[in-house]
């Protein structure tokens, strides 16, 4: 059962929520439906569904909506194993659960699992469910609006900051370009949630270099360590960016992140003491694997040196996360090095080693190259070598987000049966 489409509904007059706050009413008695759009629909911009089936439907054609309110009892799938699967697909969602049974432990298995936002009994006089859902809908709009705020403004900030790094050590900014695409890549194979947060502390996760003189860096990317002394400074790199991230509002959990990226899975590393195992942050745990493998690479190891030292640091890594890695590095490759004619430097490259044109420096070793700077390439003529060295991802921006399904599906198969 559904309402007349919504384009009918404007032309009869009625008035409607706007654009983004639309609300489905889920049950499976037709009668129920129908008396939920009689009270609401000249104030609400309602859907309908006749069961929970029917609901998930909807939601994947229509949604996502701002309100989902559900029925608790229904055959097949009850409300609340409806709203568990509801809350994977459309986390932002406000969920309120409606039921004609006093059943207290269904109460807190909806709030638990399925996250409801509130739990009315029914019959609901329409002036409870009316307020109910003008707070669910107002609780939709600070869910979403923080969510633009994160996503938009502070990628504008982030911006900022990572075009400044570029500027005072191109080869930290480089190492976070190269270092994204394997923490996304293995975030996804996971399939960890909102991956642009992590994405968020990739991009910053130098930040704190650029208070480090840059051959300090470009000598451990070298060589794949540094002398105790020049090691000890270089570990500060991490608290300083950390500390500096504080000061932004809502980025403390970034901050946590890359506070800890050189934390060990055993709890060792630095910052001194610390947490150890699953209490370092997650985003931590992947920064710290995919960092590691880019020293390993930049130093000159091959993919499978890089990846038996890397086995053999026992305590170092979460388990999981390595093993996640170790799977995508055998099946799909990350940066490699190559060099190519100068007019095919393209966005998405780094530069593996320092750039001149006409006998002075152009751009540094580990710059990544952007549109301005494959333009310059391509314009210089004769003042370039006749190849350019660079380090090439096979498809820019591409993660395990953008993979067929029946490859990320096979690969998690192959890592079932290793671990079998």
């Amino acid at each position: 059962m559904s309402l007349p489409p919504r384009s009918s509904r404007r032309d009869k007059g009625v008035r409607v929520a706007p654009s983004g706050r639309r609300i489905l009413f889920v049950d499976d008695d037709p009668e129920t439906l129908a008396s939920y759009g009689r009270a609401l629909r000249k104030k609400y911009d309602l859907d309908m569904a006749l069961g929970p089936v029917r609901g998930l439907e909807a939601v994947a054609e229509n949604g996502p909506y701002a309100v989902v309110v559900s029925d608790l009892r229904m055959p097949g799938m009850d409300g609340v194993e409806f709203f568990s699967r509801l809350r994977k697909t459309c986390p932002d969602t406000v969920r309120i659960m409606l039921t004609g049974y006093a059943d207290i432990r269904s109460a807190m298995d909806a709030v638990n699992t399925g996250h409801v936002f509130r739990f009315l009994a029914k019959p609901c006089a329409e002036e409870e469910l009316d307020a109910a859902l003008a707070a669910a809908i107002e609780q939709y709009g600070l869910v979403t609006a923080e969510r633009t705020f994160l996503k938009g403004t502070l990628r504008g900030t982030i911006k900022v900051l990572t075009d400044l790094l570029a500027l005072l050590n191109a080869k930290a900014h480089g190492r976070s370009v190269r270092v994204k695409r394997i923490v996304l890549d293995v975030a996804g194979y996971l399939g960890v949630p909102e991956p642009w947060r992590l994405e968020l502390a990739v991009m910053l996760s130098q930040i704190g270099c650029a208070a480090l003189p840059e051959r300090m860096l470009s000598d451990m990317l070298q060589t794949g360590e540094l002398d105790p002394r020049r090691q000890r400074l270089f570990d500060q790199h991490p608290r300083i960016a950390g500390d500096l991230l504080m000061n932004i509002p809502r980025l403390e959990e970034v901050a946590g992140v890359i506070r800890h990226q050189e934390k060990r899975y055993d709890g060792s590393g630095p910052p001194p003491g610390g947490p150890s195992g699953q209490d370092i942050p997650l985003g931590a745990r992947l920064l710290k694997v995919a960092l590691d493998y880019d020293t390993l690479i930049s130093s000159g190891r091959t993919k499978a040196q890089a990846l038996f030292a890397m086995r053999g640091r026992t305590g170092w890594y979460d388990p999981r996360i390595f093993e996640a890695f170790a799977t995508l590095a055998q099946a799909r490759e990350g940066f490699t090095r190559g060099a190519v004619p100068p007019g095919e430097v393209v966005p998405g490259m780094v530069l593996a080693e320092d750039l001149r044109i006409g006998g002075e420096l152009a751009a540094a070793a580990g710059t990544a190259v952007d549109q301005a700077l494959a333009a310059r390439i391509a314009q210089a003529g004769e003042g370039l070598p006749e190849t350019v060295p660079v380090y090439v991802s096979p498809e820019t921006e591409s993660t395990l987000f953008r993979l067929e399904p029946e490859l990320m599906e096979l690969l998690r198969r192959e890592r079932r049966a290793a671990e079998d």
